[in-house]
């Protein structure tokens, strides 16, 4: 979970990631940030997010995406 809220920083490091959890909702994060994030979980932790989970629910907190990873690293 640290590496990723560092990821996230590297993106908006003005953004209290553990307590905020509408990161899309109210468009901290954008569809570009978004790819950035796929891309930078891909490579970090070596998971690939599918499209379809590529949803509000899944990023719009920093738990939420770390959920999806390790969802997605049990498979």
């Amino acid at each position: 979970m640290e590496r990723l809220i560092e990821i996230l920083e590297e993106l908006h490091s003005d953004i209290d990631y553990s307590s905020c959890d509408t990161l899309v909702d109210d468009g901290i994060l954008d569809s570009f940030d978004i790819v950035s994030l796929v891309t930078e979980i891909n490579d970090e932790f070596d998971v690939k997010i599918p499209a379809s989970e590529i949803i509000p629910e899944n990023f719009n907190s920093a738990d939420s995406l770390w959920e999806l990873i390790q969802r997605l690293m049990d498979e």
